[in-house]
């Protein structure tokens, strides 16, 4: 226990940079018009490629490290 303890805090800081870079290298479907109705275009928007595996790093990142974020607080307690 005492080697994860070591190692979670680098694993969070390398899941973080990678979950903040994973949502900002996302595009936009539509601007803050589109986003507040004055667009008349649908919001259902079909990925492909690159930016499909973006969306799922980015939901894989954000699963992880929350999870990591809580063994952190279990670790934190029993000790």
């Amino acid at each position: 226990m005492q080697l994860v303890a070591k190692i979670l805090p680098y694993a969070q800081i390398i899941l973080s940079v990678v979950l903040v870079t994973a949502i900002l290298l996302q595009q936009s479907g539509s601007d803050t018009g589109g986003a507040l109705g004055g667009s008349g275009e649908s919001f259902h928007h079909t990925r492909r490629g690159f930016e499909r595996f973006l969306f799922y790093l980015s939901i894989v990142c954000g699963i992880l490290f929350t999870l990591s974020a809580f063994l952190a607080i279990i670790i934190k307690a029993k000790s």
